[in-house]
């Protein structure tokens, strides 16, 4: 560009600029720039508000003997919640445990082999519906199915009600990551001879593991904060769980259990334990995106 063109360039813009019409348009551009912004901003108020509000009540009673002791009777001082973390880890990875494989390997058949089949679009249709069924409805169901049928509530109903509601979360966005995945790399393999089953698994699933990981991290927060199907389908207990076919307790029964109580102590551990519980699902998604992440070539 000469310094002519420059310069008549920028006399152009300039007369532009003074250009009623082009005032205007950039008043309005600007406008709903800020406006935009200003929204987004709020946005972050409730986020902020809320881990405020734990750190300010929670703190207090943050210890290092919380995690290893059992929750005092209603009336007295100290203990902990170690059994309702251990319950919380022990549910969450029971319902991982059955909707993982099933939500992965659906997502790859109606993704990768039958996209447009019927059953494919059923699938879709239905967990789409899922995410939209109340928790509660959920833990009815596998109260129904699994404590009926055992005659206790335990870890394994409360792992089957939160894989219902982890399955559709999982298969959705596992074939959304799936659908990321460029066309150019299967072209490319199977124009190196590999079939549609070595393509899936060496080069189409490690390239979409980032966001298929994300998928799971992101059912894990909606599992581990879950109160209405583990009340229903593991109910609670005192004392740390011995068995896989008993009451388990849970941190987010136990915070619906203590903050309904008449002391303060056990309303201040309910915050604390409401602490514990944002950080536990914080940490998990942070560590999530530091290791399955990788760096764009």
């Amino acid at each position: 560009m000469t310094t002519a063109t420059f310069a008549i360039g920028f006399a152009t813009g300039i007369l532009r600029a003074t250009d009623p019409r082009s005032k205007a348009r950039m008043l309005r551009n600007n406008f709903w720039t800020f406006l935009c912004i200003s929204l987004s901003f709020l946005t972050l108020i409730p986020l902020f508000s809320i881990v405020y509000l734990v750190l300010q009540k929670g703190i207090p009673l943050l210890k290092p003997s919380v995690f290893t002791q059992l929750p005092p009777a209603p009336g007295l001082t100290g203990g902990g919640f170690g059994n309702a973390i251990q319950g919380t880890a022990v549910m969450v990875f029971i319902a991982l445990l059955f909707s993982t494989p099933l939500g992965v390997l659906s997502a790859i058949y109606i993704n990768e082999y039958s996209p447009k089949a019927r059953l494919s679009n059923a699938v879709r249709f239905v967990a789409k519906l899922l995410t939209g069924i109340p928790s509660i409805i959920c833990g009815v169901f596998a109260f129904s199915v699994v404590v009926l049928s055992t005659g206790t509530a335990s870890a394994i109903a409360g792992g089957v009600a939160l894989a219902v509601l982890t399955l559709p979360t999982i298969l959705l966005t596992t074939e959304q990551a799936l659908l990321g995945v460029p066309k150019a790399l299967r072209e490319a393999s199977y124009g190196l001879g590999a079939t549609n089953f070595q393509t899936i698994f060496r080069v189409v699933l490690p390239e979409a593991l980032p966001a298929i990981m994300t998928g799971i991290m992101l059912a894990v927060a909606r599992a581990a904060g879950e109160t209405a199907p583990v009340l229903f389908t593991a109910a609670f207990n005192q004392y740390w769980l011995k068995s896989l076919m008993e009451p388990t307790g849970s941190l987010s029964v136990l915070i619906y259990n203590f903050s309904t109580l008449p002391y303060d102590y056990q309303i201040q551990m309910a915050w604390t334990a409401s602490l514990v519980l944002v950080a536990l699902v914080t940490l998990t998604n942070i560590t999530a995106q530091l290791v399955f992440s990788r760096p764009k070539r």
